[in-house]
């Protein structure tokens, strides 16, 4: 009988990373600093990187999607500040001899060594939401053929006209239509915008068990 692969997931907010992972196989523990009653899987309220620090090693593998605030263009424009957690996410997450994976933004790009970029289309999902993402503690994946942006993007924010890709970012309308596009039916606005879609984990997650079954070969 082959155990379910434990995966932490950091910095959790309302799931789309454990949804993921989970549709590929793994048993999900979720961790974030806030209350997060939408997650949908096993969750522990705690600060990512002191969890991380004392529990990362009981887990088979681990990610990391730190706050992307202080890296989007919209609150740089604001003037907004908020904290830099990839650096001493990286260091908590190499402590544990884990193999992991880091999530950001594109702003987030100088500060990511070596990512993969995924993004809504290589999934036929009718957004483009890119996401970045940087491995470590072993596990490597391949970038996925970056297909041409050929359907157009509503304006950021807006109602998205037919044919169009939908930018759920901000406070943009159309919860029911994102939760369509991104799989996340039981997200709020809140949770959406902050996401990445389920199958970009899927994805990792398929990736890293086929890793595993080549090694246990």
């Amino acid at each position: 009988m082959t155990t379910a692969l434990r995966v932490l997931d950091l910095y959790c907010c309302q799931g789309g990373a454990g949804k993921g992972y989970t549709d590929a196989g793994a048993d999900v523990t979720g961790v974030d600093c806030d209350p997060q009653p939408r997650y949908p899987y096993r969750f522990v309220q705690a600060d990512a990187i002191e969890f991380v620090r004392a529990h990362g090693a009981e887990f088979d593998f681990i990610h990391a999607s730190p706050p992307c605030q202080l890296d989007t263009d919209c609150q740089r424009l604001r003037g907004n500040d908020h904290p830099d957690l990839i650096a001493p996410t990286r260091a908590a997450l190499e402590a544990t001899g884990r193999p992991w994976v880091i999530e950001n933004v594109r702003g987030a790009l100088p500060k990511l060594r070596a990512p993969i970029l995924l993004c809504g289309a290589m999934f036929g999902m009718a957004t483009y939401r890119h996401r970045y993402f940087e491995t470590g503690g072993g596990f490597h994946i391949v970038q996925p053929r970056h297909l041409r942006h050929t359907a157009p993007q509503a304006k950021m924010g807006r109602p998205v006209p037919p044919g169009h890709f939908g930018q759920f970012v901000g406070n943009f309308s159309g919860v029911p239509l994102a939760r369509d596009v991104m799989g996340v039916a039981w997200m709020n606005r809140d949770g959406i915008r902050e996401c990445i879609p389920p199958a970009y984990a899927e994805h990792i997650g398929r990736a890293l068990l086929a890793t595993r079954t080549e090694v246990a070969a």
